[in-house]
């Protein structure tokens, strides 16, 4: 037995040693294929996680240089880190987010079937360009795309209905055309849809019906054509629907009643007819109603005259009808009104007085009679009221005097009677005064002249007694009078001649005697005068407005004299005053200071262009300064006239540096080796809105003495070429260097904060320090200049104003889109706040790199109220301009208050804006010591002010 057990156990021994080795073997055979296994493991991930990387490295290889340079992180192994790229769990790409990183190129080589894992792609605000690749549609997981504020052209691809989990899609902003492809319909789990601002022409597909989970459809200012789609009215949950500014026709669905949660309907700048859908406030959501410039007809909805909910409306410029008594009920939160040019009548309502946050309330050119009710006193909140061109009769009511925000009061064309009540007079922010077309008499409120902040007087064709008001000529800022058609008498009150903001005078058809004030020879922003009808006698003053007026503004006078047409001359004295516009058939003046005779000089200068403001007569231009050709004493002008024209080869193209909308510029290098740039008008026979912008430039920039605006030497008024005549400056336009990679990587942080504290100190200076203040109302990166040390210099003053709104600025647009501040959408109105809300634009698109429309959209223009927006939570670093490393130390400190400052210009509420005094003192102070890291600011900490 022990014999077996001990065969048994050699046997088994035996065989266990083999095992042995067999293992050894096998677990070097097992570690080697490990070995190979894992080797192959990075090659599936390069056939997997790894071709995303690969395919991210081989898009950035096709983007422009600059553009390389800023992706500059995308090295190594661990893509998961890179900038802008963020993974999932298990390591895969889920978000590419590279918003306003200053990208330049093409997604034709982005490999989209790469990247399965894909949730979230945002490219917003660079420069990309090209077409939007069709195999954008393989992203099946993809649930946020923003490719907005680009340069993106062609068609939206149908294949973009293939992204079947996307819940907001954002192509608004680029260059797309084409029809927006019915596949969007596709979309089922869509929220939001934003392809507003560019040329989609078309209709809109009735497939956006399928998207019963949208909330925002954002289709304005495109092209597109045909009518509003019934379908849309399957949108349940829809929230905010813009279709402004199209050329949509037909009427507008009534199936639009089942979307009960609607908050704003913008139809604005179409061709829709019909009525108003009745329930358009059924679920009492509606906040905004926007339909002016269309042909509406028929009465207004039932549903909105108890519509709690309305802040702002807007339907002016239809054919709606109605009684204007019971169009609307008593509404709390209206703050803004527009039904002015439609067919309304009837009485103004007592329920009108209980919208007591009312700021507009405009119903001018309807059919409406009765008396204007005194409670409307009630209304302490309103800035312009317009009852002008109906049927009112009665007084004006004393209470309207309680109206302490009002700066504009429009009553003209109506039947009013009686006298001006003195309490107009307490309306001490009264801007605009226009009481004509009446049936008012008795004699002209003497307390006008405490209205100290009148631009715009209008009193004609009533019956207003006796004399002009000598207190009138206290309105300072005032730039058109007009008390024509009345039946005043006495003599001119010699105050008038006070007013150097006056534009425009009309004071024919009344009864006034006398000879026409000297101090009228001081109205030297005066361009049309009208005294016709009168018995003025006397010599006309020596300044353009007179000399140059026809026959039509002085005729049926007593005894007018001068050189004009059918007037008798005047003594020799008088004719002397003539001999100057003979002298020289070409007018150059130059205005800069000299240090003995600077004063004495300007006033010379000044006089001189007024004198030739649109003339073609001759003078001798004086001059003044301490370089070159424009330092010359009593020099020649048809010289310098020659010298342009030599040096421009007579306006070739190949001298051009810029264009504008009223005149072409060019680099001119003078004969004496002095560069300058001269601005050349565009000549269009006929076009006095150039004119007009010519005239603005000289008169604003021969006041303007700043290191911070831009330096005119002259100009000249001549048959075949007027143009104007600036300091040549080296660097260029703000705009062209932020658009250049090169070149804005040598604007560094502390150049850029230098030209942001220059610009505020040059605006500062236009609005505080200047008399009468001037408002410059087109501030944008293409119109600051820098020289060659990056000093900013501020340009274009074409539509300058000397705070001084004419009738046309109330009722259009001025300024560059994006730049304008929006309370220019329904008050028109000039004031120095206009320029605060531009340089905060700007101060940001010095700090981002790029124009901020998208940031400033998701601050300030969210229609949630409930919570603070999501852009609050952004970092401050990450918005600025990813071409320059982060600012340091005391500089970064100056960046964030830049930052801050420029948010508090770009506050909704005008009153609630600093001014540009504060802000350049405020910048240029020592800032304290951040209390936070820099990387760490939230945009929403710089609200806190």
């Amino acid at each position: 037995m022990k014999s077996s057990a001990k065969k048994l156990s050699n046997y088994l021994f035996i065989p266990f040693h083999v095992l042995l080795v067999f293992a050894i073997v096998f677990a070097i055979l097992l570690s080697s294929v490990n070995s190979v296994a894992h080797a192959s493991s990075p090659s599936k991930k390069v056939g997997r996680e790894g071709t995303e990387a690969v395919a991210l490295l081989a898009w950035k290889s096709s983007l422009h240089n600059e553009s390389q340079y800023l992706l500059s992180s995308w090295i190594g192994s661990n893509y998961c880190g890179w900038v802008g790229i963020s993974c999932n769990k298990a390591g895969r790409i889920a978000y590419v987010v590279l918003e306003s990183y200053g990208l330049r190129g093409k997604l034709s080589n982005f490999n989209f079937t790469s990247f399965p894992h894909l949730l979230n792609l945002e490219l917003s605000n660079n420069s990309l360009y090209g077409h939007i690749p069709s195999h954008i549609g393989s992203l099946l997981r993809l649930t946020y795309l923003n490719l907005s504020n680009n340069h993106f052209s062609g068609v939206i691809p149908s294949e973009i209905g293939m992204l079947i989990s996307l819940s907001e899609l954002a192509l608004q902003s680029n260059n797309l055309m084409g029809s927006i492809p019915p596949s969007i319909g596709n979309l089922s789990n869509l929220t939001a849809l934003s392809l507003f601002n560019n040329h989609l022409s078309g209709t809109i597909p009735p497939t956006i019906g399928n998207l019963t989970n949208l909330i925002d459809l954002f289709v304005h200012v495109n092209q597109i054509s045909g009518s509003i789609p019934p379908e849309l009215g399957k949108l349940s949950s829809l929230s905010d629907l813009r279709l402004y500014t199209n050329n949509l026709t037909g009427s507008i669905p009534l199936e639009l009643e089942n979307i009960t949660h609607l908050k704003v309907f913008d139809i604005c700048y179409n061709k829709l007819t019909g009525h108003l859908p009745q329930n358009l406030c059924v679920g009492r959501s509606l906040e905004k109603l926007l339909g002016s410039h269309n042909n509406l007809m028929g009465h207004m909805p039932k549903s909105l005259r108890n519509c709690s909910s309305l802040h702002y409306v807007r339907l002016s410029k239809n054919q709606l009808t109605g009684n204007i008594s019971e169009v609307f009920g008593a509404l709390p939160k209206l703050y803004y009104i527009d039904l002015s040019y439609n067919n309304f009548y009837g009485e103004l309502s007592q329920k009108w007085a209980h919208s007591l946050n009312l700021t507009g309330l405009k119903i001018s050119n309807n059919k409406i009679s009765g008396k204007i009710l005194p409670d409307l006193g009630w209304l302490t909140q309103l800035q312009v009221l317009d009852l002008s061109s109906n049927h009112l009769v009665g007084e004006i009511p004393k209470e309207l005097g309680k109206l302490d925000s009002l700066f504009q009061l429009t009553l003209n064309d109506n039947k009013l009677s009686g006298n001006i009540p003195t309490e107009i007079g307490n309306l001490s922010n009264l801007q605009l005064l226009n009481l004509a077309g009446n049936n008012l008499n008795g004699p002209i409120q003497r307390k006008l002249g405490h209205c100290v902040e009148l631009r715009y007087l209008n009193l004609s064709r009533n019956q207003f007694l006796e004399g002009i008001p000598f207190e009138i000529g206290k309105l300072f800022f005032l730039q058109n009078l007009d008390l024509g058609n009345n039946s005043l008498t006495g003599e001119i009150p010699k105050q008038i001649g006070d007013l150097q903001s006056l534009e425009t005078l009309n004071l024919s058809h009344n009864r006034l005697f006398g000879s026409i004030p000297s101090s009228f020879n001081g109205l030297s922003s005066l361009t049309f005068v009208d005294i016709s009808y009168n018995h003025l006698k006397g010599p006309l003053p020596n300044i353009k407005a007179f000399q140059g007026a026809p026959f039509e503004a002085y005729r049926y006078n007593d005894g007018l004299c001068g050189n004009q047409t059918s007037l008798m001359p005047c003594s020799p004295v008088t004719n002397n005053r003539g001999k100057k516009r003979n002298i020289n058939q070409v007018v150059i003046l130059v205005v800069v200071v000299v240090p003995t005779l600077g004063i004495i000089l300007i006033a010379v200068g000044i006089f001189l262009v007024v004198y030739k403001r649109l003339g073609n007569k001759k003078t001798e231009p004086k001059r003044e300064n301490n370089e070159n050709l424009f330092a010359i004493w009593s020099y020649d002008g048809k010289m310098v006239y020659e010298n342009i024209i030599e040096a421009t080869e007579d306006f070739s193209a190949t001298h051009c540096i810029g264009e504008g909308a009223y005149g072409t510029v060019y680099k001119a290098e003078l004969s004496s080796g002095q560069v300058v740039a001269a601005k050349k008008l565009h000549s269009s026979e006929g076009d006095f809105a150039n004119a007009k912008s010519f005239l603005n430039e000289i008169l604003a920039l021969t006041d303007i003495r700043h290191r911070n605006v831009i330096k005119l030497y002259g100009f000249c008024l001549h048959p075949r070429h007027s143009f104007l005549v600036y300091e040549f400056l080296e660097g260029g336009s703000l705009h062209k260097i932020l658009s250049s990679e090169e070149e804005a990587l040598g604007f560094d942080w502390t150049k850029r904060v230098n030209v942001i504290r220059g610009l505020a100190d040059a605006l500062s200076y236009m609005h505080h320090d200047c008399s009468p203040p001037v408002i410059h109302r087109d501030i944008s990166s293409k119109n600051v200049l820098l020289d060659s040390e990056h000093v900013a210099h501020l340009s274009d003053f074409g539509i300058a104003k000397l705070l001084n709104p004419d009738s046309s600025n109330w009722t259009s647009f001025t300024g560059t889109l994006g730049y304008a501040a929006p309370e220019l959408a329904y008050t028109m109105e000039v004031n120095e706040k206009l320029d605060v809300y531009s340089f905060g634009v700007l101060t940001l698109e010095i700090l981002m790199g790029r124009h901020p429309c998208d940031l400033i959209s998701s601050l300030f223009l969210s229609s949630s109220v409930s919570s603070p927006p999501v852009a609050y939570r952004l970092l401050l670093k990450d918005i600025l301009d990813k071409r320059l490393p982060h600012p340091q130390n005391q500089v970064s400190e100056t960046v964030a208050f830049g930052a801050k400052l420029a948010f508090a210009c770009l506050r909704q509420n005008p009153q609630c804006r600093p001014t540009m005094q504060q802000v350049s003192v405020a910048i240029s102070k020592q800032r304290p010591t951040l209390q936070n890291s820099f990387n760490a600011i939230t945009l929403g900490q710089l609200f806190d002010v």
